[in-house]
This record gives structure tokens, C-alpha cells and sequence, in this order.
């Protein structure tokens, strides 16, 4: 069992502690937004914010994030108005949108760092592999979202969802 604070509350989890912290994430929290997709950590759709570093939960066992602090996609905004949200919109850096999750949590991650990151940081922190080919517009977004964060453009409401095909997005 580990005790954990996820999207800011309080959690316990009854799991062998060699579980990879996205089964636990998707299997006992019901928390689906994170994906599965290479189960080596290098895809980057299960990516997760962890004491405010980007991690894939693939690869960190449930008794590695005991104490520790995780948001996942549905934690970082339920209403979709965080600014890395409301960029990926605005500039149509989502294709397929199962990577999109990982992606928004690493630039997140990043952002809260580094509001004014060049395109080698966008990069190096946002290493994903996309198939949809969503990469200039993903630097555009990460960049737009910075310039929200720093005051110097305002983000557009975005509209309520018709459909639910990835919570928290």
C-alpha cells in the first residue's frame, strides 16, 4: 500500500508497490487520462507531473512515488482553462490525441520553470514520440501558452466538450 497526494488530495493505494504508478494511476484511481504506450518510458503518453518534474508512469513503481506528489491530466485543470490546455487548442497541436495528455503534462512541467523556453528546450523537454507530426505546432503551443503565463497575451475561453474522448482535456 502507498500513500501518495494525487491531483492535490490525499491517497492511498492497495497495491503491490512494484506496480507501475500508471496501473495504479488507470486501474485503482479510475484516472484514464494518462495513457499506455511504450511501457519503456519513452513514448511519453504516460506522462505525469511528479513534485513538479515531468515523469513517465510507466516506468516509476507505486513504492517510488510513496510520499510524493502527482497531478496527472485530470488534476491539472478540470475545467481545461490551464494555459498549456487552452494553446494546444488555439493552435491545433493535437491530432489523434493520444499522446496529447503526456504532452500537455510535460510542457506544464516545463512551463512552471521555464515560462520563456527556447525551441532546444521546448526539445529537450518534450522528447515524445508523435506519430501525427504535431511538432511546429507543438513548439507554437508551448510558446503560446508561455506568453499566457507571463501576462503578455490572454488565453480564449475555450468551448464546453460534446464529447469525452480524453478527461481532463
Amino acid at each position: 500500500m502507498a500513500s501518495l497526494t494525487l491531483n492535490a488530495q490525499p491517497l492511498e493505494i492497495r497495491l503491490p508497490d512494484d506496480t507501475p504508478l500508471l496501473w495504479a494511476l488507470r486501474d485503482a484511481a479510475n484516472l484514464t487520462g494518462t495513457k499506455y504506450g511504450c511501457g519503456t518510458g519513452e513514448c511519453g503518453a504516460c506522462t505525469v507531473i511528479v513534485d513538479g518534474q515531468a515523469m513517465p508512469s510507466c516506468t516509476l513503481s507505486l513504492g517510488e512515488a510513496e510520499g510524493r506528489s502527482v497531478t496527472t491530466i485530470e488534476g491539472l485543470s478540470p475545467d481545461r482553462s490551464h494555459p498549456v490546455q487552452q494553446a494546444f487548442v488555439a493552435e491545433q497541436a493535437i491530432q489523434c490525441g493520444f499522446c496529447t495528455p503526456g504532452l500537455i503534462m510535460a510542457a506544464a512541467a516545463l512551463l512552471a520553470h521555464n515560462s520563456d523556453p527556447s525551441e532546444a528546450d521546448i526539445a529537450a523537454a518534450l522528447p515524445h514520440v508523435c506519430r501525427c507530426g504535431v511538432q511546429p505546432r507543438l513548439v507554437r503551443a508551448v510558446q503560446r501558452a508561455g506568453h499566457i503565463l507571463r501576462g503578455q497575451e490572454h488565453a480564449a475561453p475555450l468551448p464546453a466538450p460534446t464529447t469525452a474522448t480524453t478527461p481532463g482535456f
